[in-house]
């Protein structure tokens, strides 16, 4: 690399030999990129000494220079520092853990939470957060038999409630650490080993910073948390691609103070995270669902209020039962009613193609799905196929409309012009004294 004041110079004054030597083609398609679009000449490396003028070549040098540069690359950071993107498993369709919610998922768009990115649940006391984190472990046990880890900085997960969310407690790894950077730390260690799926930290709000810890109660500590965060995210977000690791971060709300237009509520831990989750879900109860006199559990709305993976701000409606977590069985009926799976004539629920009822009313109908659970696993099947998976339908679809907008681009395609040719010259690198600002008929070609 030379410097701007070198001896090295493009209009054709006199070098050292030894600065001379290094005017490779990588050199001319880098070094003097901006002379050459102005004037259209750049200098090229002679024998006698002395860089000489001669017309830029611009496709064989560029694509010379392009190589030498991913060989320098990789031969400094490694094989695969430089990649194309669609060579590389980015541009793949991005795996997902299921939430547990097949409302949750479909309002995600990819069928689930992304796995090697970091997710964000926040909402008020007692929406469901906690159960919505479980229940996410729960899907990475049994689907994909992932480990998974649970860092508990509130030190208060209940070992029975998780089980009964269908967790599986002796897979289950626990911490609960003292302070916010032994929280960090761990969940650093665990996501670098590659051998975890799935973690969650439990909560951002409760990752006490060390200093905080040893400090004496009314202490004023100016960011502290945040500035944790922010540093543990810079970290963390690379090992998890790596790794193909997800992080869940449960967050609580705070208030801001002297607002009067706008939503005062503000998450904890500072405005890191909201730019690294790919996903924020904001969690809210709604309304209590009671049988008799007794509140039994909660209709629950979780917003999309984030979404690098697919269309943010849809909403999602399930209900979750006190010691039961999500209500799968009444998201089944709903959405096998709204595609066609199920009948419901009435009161009266029918599979699709039987005319035979299986149950009056929607109460009877969770019954009869949890006491057959072989229908309910595969009415869930379908129902995923049918909304997560693109059919034959929808691809041949998708290629008549893709052959449909080729041939009217070609159709309107215009002829090619002298001062493309002239473009195209220039482009395949041959030598020949063709001038950049002027074409093969002396037309101005622009760019």
């Amino acid at each position: 690399m030379l410097r701007l004041g070198s001896r090295l110079s493009v209009l054709g004054q006199r070098v050292a030999p030894a600065a001379a030597a290094s005017c490779s083609p990588y050199l001319t398609s880098v070094r003097f990129k901006r002379s050459a679009a102005k004037s259209g000449r750049v200098s090229a490396a002679s024998g006698s000494g002395t860089c000489r003028t001669r017309y830029f070549t611009a496709g064989a040098d560029r694509s010379a220079a392009l190589t030498m540069a991913i060989r320098q690359i990789e031969s400094s950071f490694g094989k695969g520092s430089v990649m194309q993107l669609g060579s590389t498993k980015i541009a793949e369709r991005v795996e997902v853990i299921s939430s547990g919610s097949l409302s949750l998922d479909l309002a995600l768009g990819v069928g689930g939470i992304p796995r090697g990115r970091v997710v964000e649940i926040y909402g008020p006391e007692s929406s469901g957060k906690t159960t919505l984190a479980l229940s996410c472990i729960a899907e990475a046990q049994k689907t994909e038999g992932g480990v998974c880890a649970f860092i508990d900085a509130e030190h208060a997960i209940d070992a029975h409630y998780a089980k009964a969310l269908g967790v599986d407690i002796d897979a289950l790894y626990v911490s609960q650490p003292d302070s916010g950077e032994e929280a960090l730390e761990i969940a650093d260690t665990l996501i670098r080993s590659g051998a975890v799926d799935l973690v969650v930290l439990d909560s951002v709000a409760a990752l006490v910073p060390r200093a905080e810890l040893e400090g004496e109660m009314g202490d004023q500590q100016i960011a502290l948390q945040a500035r944790l965060m922010s540093q543990a995210l810079r970290k963390l977000t690379g090992s998890l691609s790596k790794s193909n690791c997800t992080i869940i971060f449960l967050n609580q709300i705070r208030q801001k103070v002297g607002i009067i237009f706008g939503s005062p509520e503000v998450t904890s831990g500072g405005t890191a995270l909201r730019y690294y989750a790919s996903v924020r879900l904001d969690i809210r109860r709604k309304t209590a669902i009671k049988e008799g006199d007794q509140i039994v559990g909660n209709e629950t709305v979780v917003k999309v209020a984030k979404n690098k993976l697919a269309s943010p701000f849809k909403v999602a409606n399930f209900d979750m039962m006190f010691g039961h977590g999500i209500d799968r069985q009444s998201e089944l009926l709903d959405l096998g009613v709204q595609k066609g799976l199920l009948k419901r004539s009435g009161a009266w629920y029918s599979l699709a193609g039987s005319d035979e009822p299986i149950a009056q009313g929607k109460a009877k109908a969770k019954v009869f799905l949890q006491e057959n659970p072989e229908i309910a696993k595969e009415l869930e099947a379908k129902l995923r196929r049918m909304l997560f998976e693109p059919t034959e339908e929808d691809t041949e679809v998708v290629r008549i409309v893709v052959d449909t907008v080729s041939e009217d681009t070609d159709k309107d395609e215009p002829s090619t012009t002298s001062s493309e040719e002239g473009e195209a010259d220039i482009a395949s690198g041959a030598e020949g004294e063709v001038d950049i600002e002027t074409g093969s008929e002396g037309e101005k070609i622009t760019g």
